[in-house]
């Protein structure tokens, strides 16, 4: 009996007893909440729904949950069902019931964890966007790692996911970018507000290699050739590293085409249209502040030119013409303002601002010895990407970005993401992986199958607990996914984890000496292929490997 099932028999019998009873069924909410409880000597499973409808439904609480009980360990698969505190009830399965959690684990496969719930969710997801001044830093790639298992767990759910880079291509950083990297190639010091590194001097020499007469141009065609190709191969840069990292994208958008395809001036020309607009000092407002925003922002300069919203604006109607009924921005620490503006564009177009959702991802910190790393070898001021997967790798890296919540800042400490042992959060999950392939390997040696399990024998503390642990997967995968929330998976293959090394180390899964195979230890092998399953799934989610044997 999975915890959904639980939910829908609890759902089910208090509606009987209410009706029985002469009550109103009615009080019933759309959902019951079923949990394990924090001390497992409570019981498989609790709720709380006598306390819940109790008062609704004209009744004690605690009576209401003691009709429960009598009710429910009536029923096939419930062993205990006992009355605690002011209503709260608590729920014991047999052993025979748990193993419909692993029947579906089994039967579903790389499938388990997975449903239709958003399968309604057209989703566009912009991550990442860096600038192509520079190669990608610790902030960007905490969303690469973030962004592209949100994408995987939406995706899960049932959502058709469009993964997008929004390519800031156009306006004074692009500017300032081509400007240092003529100074890089002339010998000239790096400009006031310019880019400087040991990637500066070497895309210098690229775009140099690439048109040998670029020196010799007229100033203006000698910028433009500096700006193109050094973007072009920035980006080119940017792409293969995000590549490598395990982060890829379905579309790539040049902000630059929002203006040159005539987007932005359709998206000011409907504005002005609607009202929207207004005109003041010599520049067209966008009137944000009757939408909640914070202020009013300048879409068009006194000067004529665009400002930078109006490429947000533009951007927004592209993406809900393109048919996302949901946008997600994934933003920077410094980027808070845009909650309030991007809503305010939404409904200004005349759309739900709720089409729109804006994360904000807090700082990354790399600490050595306890103290933060400063400066990038290629970079000179910020790490990057690079840097990070260098010191750690891939794994680790993705690992350490996805286990916290966004909302809080993080500090990667090198020596606990190198260490090669089960104090290192991600080789304690990948470990129990390859311990369980190699549990697996060795019962094909000794003839073992887990065919057929009789799943009932699984009755001892630590089968239950690892049992009960992989029923919670999909409850998780669904939390993660409504809430924005892919930490919730890291640290739920964590306890995962932990639960099969305590099964481990107390339950002897194959035969030794001369002891011949018997049903005890089918089941037991079924249980760890359903283990196996979950923690493959779960590591799959985060884009992290499941290794085959450390």
């Amino acid at each position: 009996m999975t915890p959904a099932d639980l939910a829908e028999l609890l759902r089910g019998t208090t509606a009987k007893v209410l009706a029985e009873r002469g009550l109103d069924p009615s009080v019933l909410p759309a959902e019951l909440t079923v949990e394990r409880p924090r001390n497992p000597e409570h019981g498989d499973y609790s709720t709380n729904v006598a306390m819940r409808i109790g008062k609704a439904a004209g009744v004690n609480p605690r009576d209401l949950a003691g009709w429960l009980a009598a009710a429910l360990v009536a029923t096939d698969g419930i062993a205990t069902a006992d009355v605690a505190g002011p209503g709260f009830l608590n729920i014991r399965l047999d052993a025979s019931a748990q193993g419909a959690i692993l029947e579906a684990v089994l039967a579903a496969g790389a499938a388990y964890g997975s449903s239709t719930a958003l399968a309604a969710s057209k989703i566009n997801l912009e991550f990442v966007s860096a600038n192509p001044t520079g190669p990608i830093h610790l902030g960007g790639t905490r969303w690469a790692a973030v962004g592209d298992a949100l994408g995987r767990i939406l995706a899960a759910q049932g959502a058709t996911v469009t993964r997008e880079y929004y390519f800031n291509d156009h306006g004074a950083q692009i500017d300032r970018f081509a400007d240092s990297l003529i100074a890089a190639a002339t010998g000239a010091p790096t400009p006031e507000n310019g880019y400087a590194g040991a990637y500066i001097a070497d895309i210098a020499a690229a775009v140099v290699a690439k048109h040998p007469d670029v020196l010799s141009l007229p100033a203006d065609q000698q910028r433009e050739t500096f700006r193109a190709t050094g973007v072009e191969l920035m980006f080119a840069h940017i792409k293969s590293t995000l590549h490598e990292f395990g982060t890829d994208f379905d579309v790539y958008t040049s902000e630059t085409t929002m203006f040159s395809s005539g987007a932005v001036d359709r998206a000011v020309a409907q504005l002005k249209e609607s009202g929207s607009l207004f005109e003041a000092d010599g520049a067209w407002w966008l009137r944000t502040t009757d939408f909640g925003d914070d202020k009013d922002r300048v879409v068009i300069k006194s000067d004529g030119t665009s400002a930078y919203v109006a490429g947000d604006i533009a951007y927004f109607i592209d993406k809900r013409a393109r048919g996302h009924n949901l946008c997600i921005y994934m933003l920077g620490a410094d980027h808070h303002g845009y909650i309030g503006r991007l809503k305010a564009i939404a409904a200004a177009l005349g759309d739900d601002p709720a089409t729109v959702e804006v994360l904000i991802g807090q700082m990354v910190n790399l600490v050595r010895d306890g103290v933060a790393v400063k400066m990038s070898k290629r970079a000179g001021t910020v790490i990057t990407l690079d840097d990070l997967v260098e010191a750690i790798g891939v794994d680790a890296a993705r690992y350490a970005l996805v286990r916290s919540s966004v909302n809080t800042s993080i500090d990667i400490d090198l020596a606990l993401w190198t260490k090669q042992n089960d104090e290192n959060p991600v080789l304690y999950v990948q470990y129990a992986h390859a311990r369980l392939r190699s549990v697996e390997r060795n019962a094909a040696d000794l003839g073992v199958q887990s065919a057929n399990p009789d799943f009932s024998l699984l009755d001892s503390e630590h089968e239950g607990e690892l049992i009960r642990t992989i029923g919670e997967y999909p409850r998780v995968v669904a939390s993660a996914a409504n809430l924005r929330e892919p930490h919730r998976i890291a640290r739920y293959l964590e306890e995962l984890a932990g639960a099969y090394h305590r099964f481990y180390g107390a339950c002897r899964i194959l035969p030794i000496g001369d002891e011949a195979p018997n049903q005890l230890h089918t089941a037991r092998l079924a249980l760890c292929g359903a283990t196996r399953q979950v923690l493959a799934n779960g590591l799959t989610l985060l884009g992290v490997s499941a290794p085959e044997q450390m």
